[in-house]
């Protein structure tokens, strides 16, 4: 791997021009992956970015459904031994990718990056490769991804929301849900945390998939009040898509805020805990 590449040079998002020119140093991640139980692998299966690996979010991005959420962290063992068997190790740099302008693959992408390590998402994804796609799966070169804690600055816990002190808090998910006029059968019910404000993550591309301009990312974040990331705490159903919002708020030039990974599935799960409609 490269290097030269340090985590202060990759900024949170790159390009298909960046990854060609670094395809031969970096590690590519395909984490595509759909709520409603539809195959990652088998997406993956029907056509791959040239030498990525597929990165099963249910095994080796999230814990088992709990009292902690639907998509808690998982084991920062579980994680290393799943990153090292896919060939990503502590000097390894990766690109993640998905087919939903990258608000899947972010979860993998902010789980390294938390943690230290280079990683990076796909600008546009999968439908902004030009060339051919492969179909052979790949068999990666295990490396070593050392286990470490996942880092109490970057998480907010279910104490922190209820305490009423959390700063901003913004939900990620679309705006039916947040008003709860659509309850879908993972929310445990309809609305969001009482005081959050709606930033959808999907509102951070553009209708074919690319992210914003950052001078149109910081006005829409400027326009629930966000100008400082550190007051930031982002949720969203089970903590996937709330990483999208964190790296926006990164390349934005905003800093770093916090992810809330129980999510409204842990939050809502509690029926005397308040939920707020509209």
């Amino acid at each position: 791997m490269d290097s030269r590449i340090t985590q202060e040079d990759l900024p949170p998002f790159v390009d298909v021009a960046w990854l060609k020119a670094h395809q031969n140093s970096v590690v590519t991640a395909d984490v595509r992956w759909y709520l409603d139980g539809a195959s990652g692998r088998a997406a993956y299966d029907g056509g791959h970015l040239p030498g990525a690996v597929f990165v099963d979010l249910d095994v080796w991005l999230s814990g088992n459904s709990g009292p902690r959420g639907l998509n808690p962290l998982p084991d920062p063992e579980v994680f290393a031994h799943g990153m090292s068997s896919l060939g990503i190790g502590d000097n390894t740099t990766v690109v993640a990718y998905d087919d939903a302008g990258g608000v899947i693959a972010a979860r993998l992408v902010w789980m390294l990056r938390a943690l230290g390590h280079r990683a990076a998402l796909l600008d546009g994804g999968i439908s902004a490769w030009t060339g051919p796609l492969e179909t052979t799966p790949v068999k990666p070169t295990p490396a070593n991804l050392t286990a470490s804690p996942w880092p109490d600055a970057g998480l907010a816990q279910l104490e922190d929301i209820t305490a009423g002190a959390a700063g901003i808090i913004i939900d990620a998910r679309n705006a039916d849900r947040f008003d709860g006029s659509l309850q879908l059968p993972t929310d445990p019910q309809a609305g969001h945390i009482p005081g959050a404000v709606n930033v959808p993550c999907r509102g951070n591309l553009t209708p074919d998939g690319r992210l914003r301009p950052i001078a149109e990312l910081r006005r829409e974040f400027a326009r629930v009040g966000v100008e400082d990331a550190t007051a930031v705490i982002s949720y969203c159903g089970s903590g996937v898509t709330a990483c999208h919002n964190l790296l926006a708020l990164e390349h934005a030039g905003l800093g770093q805020g916090r992810l809330y990974a129980g999510g409204w599935s842990e939050y809502g799960a509690e029926p005397h805990r308040r939920a707020e409609l509209g």
